[in-house]
């Protein structure tokens, strides 16, 4: 997508304030519409159909949150973008439940927050079909999801139920954007709310989730709301959900059950209607083997399990993917590149252990070392890529290397089955074993 195929939509009951935005935009190349009546503007959204709007918060006649979701019921389509004179974490925390990928302050004292923010939703949207290619009443979704059609047409099926969903995947396959997906798709009129569970400590996880009463523990000084709650009417999506300890598994599996909690220091019980998706990245089969996850717990979050391949299994579209995100990668650089045949070739015998956001991450760094119009092998090998603390050397090759000699240990030398394990072909893998001179 060009600049000047990117529509954004500005609304602002400030007339001077709105006139230098669509100025700023309209210099960096963008197709800028500004209006300064919210309730005009939702009814522009069919004709000029934007791909980004950018909402002040505060409005007379309608409030930002609003019209965003006024906008999202008429199908917009589009990136919302929250600008507020009243800068508070909450209520930057409250757009972004509504769906706001960014937010920005006036008055604006650096125009370059907001190019750098626009440049970012650009960069997404460069990498979807565009908010009118909606397809099987699938709202635009990224090429990552290139030769997922079956996993999509399940998201298709369960979204509009109230089911528990279970979403299984190795990391940075999408688990988070693919909940997303079935909360835009689901029509419920709540937010979307996510937690990592390994992301926070056990000791806190229980009030993240439940809230707590003011007095409940030191330090609580005032009564806060957990995620239950906050998600009423929406969707809870709690990332890594295996990493729950027990004790507090059996407290989720009431509420799985029967709609029901409890803050931390209260005896009432409180409802919530919020539906559930949860994801892992481990088998939780195994785990319950093991005896750390919860074997009831277990049957009640794989009501409809949907699984992720990843990506060395979509190989056919791999060339697809990695264009739509050189592409849109680019364009977050001011660049335009391509990508030689010999770059392409190497990606493509990689295994990518860290799947799509392994593959963003090393396409990013290679734009940012790029000096021409192409993007070639060197700007691929001549830094450190992700998860390098496993590599000797840390670039792209040195990674690859650990991958072989990883899946090889694991296959006890079996060369056969470790190609099979890192997706590639047995000719590929013996020709890098020779190259790298690795023994067994």
């Amino acid at each position: 997508m060009r600049k000047e195929d990117f529509r954004i939509l500005v609304v602002d009951d400030e007339k001077s304030f709105l006139l230098l935005l669509t100025r700023i935009l309209q210099e960096a190349g963008y197709t800028v519409r500004g209006m300064h009546d919210p309730e005009s503007a939702l009814e522009s959204l069919e004709s000029f159909a934007p791909h980004l709007i950018i909402t002040d918060l505060k409005m007379p006649k309608m409030e930002g949150i609003r019209f965003m979701e006024e906008a999202a019921q008429r199908d917009a389509g589009a990136d919302f973008i929250m600008i507020t004179a009243f800068a508070t974490v909450e209520t930057a925390v409250e757009a972004m439940k509504k769906g706001a990928v960014d937010y920005i302050t006036k008055p604006l004292k650096d125009p370059g927050q907001l190019r750098e923010a626009v440049a970012k939703a650009f960069g997404r949207k460069s990498a979807v079909n565009g908010p009118s290619s909606c397809r099987d009443g699938l709202p635009p979704l990224a090429i990552i999801f290139a030769g997922m059609d079956e996993v999509l047409r399940e998201v298709r099926d369960v979204a509009p139920t109230d089911a528990t969903v279970i979403i299984y995947g190795e990391t940075g396959t999408g688990k988070s954007l693919i909940a997303r997906v079935l909360h835009q798709l689901s029509g419920r009129s709540g937010p979307f709310v996510d937690i990592n569970c390994a992301a926070i400590p056990e000791t806190l996880l229980e009030s993240e989730l439940f809230g707590y009463e003011k007095g409940a523990f030191t330090g609580a000084a005032a009564q806060k709301k957990g995620r239950f709650e906050l998600a009423g009417g929406g969707t809870l999506f709690l990332d890594e959900v295996s990493e729950m300890s027990l004790a507090l598994q059996g407290k989720f599996l009431r509420v799985l059950q029967d709609k029901t909690f409890e803050r931390l220091g209260s005896l009432v019980s409180l409802r919530t209607d919020a539906r559930v998706i949860a994801a892992t990245n481990r088998n939780l089969k195994e785990c319950v083997a093991e005896r750390r996850f919860r074997e009831d717990l277990y049957y009640r979050l794989t009501v409809y399990p949907i699984t992720l391949p990843p990506l060395r299994a979509r190989r056919e579209r791999f060339r697809d993917i990695a264009g739509h995100l050189l592409q849109g990668i680019s364009a977050r650089f001011g660049k335009d590149l391509v990508m030689t045949e010999g770059a392409m070739e190497r990606l493509m015998d990689y295994p990518w252990p860290g799947n799509i956001r392994e593959l963003e991450n090393v396409l990013e760094r290679a734009v940012i070392r790029s000096r021409g119009q192409q993007l070639a092998l060197p700007d691929l090998e001549a830094h450190e890529a992700p998860g390098a603390a496993e590599a000797d050397a840390g670039d792209l090759k040195s990674l690859e290397r650990a991958a072989i000699e990883n899946a090889l240990r694991r296959t006890r030398g079996n060369r056969r089955e470790a190609a099979e394990i890192l997706g590639i072909s047995l000719r590929t893998l013996q020709y890098r074993i020779k190259e790298y001179g690795i023994s067994g």
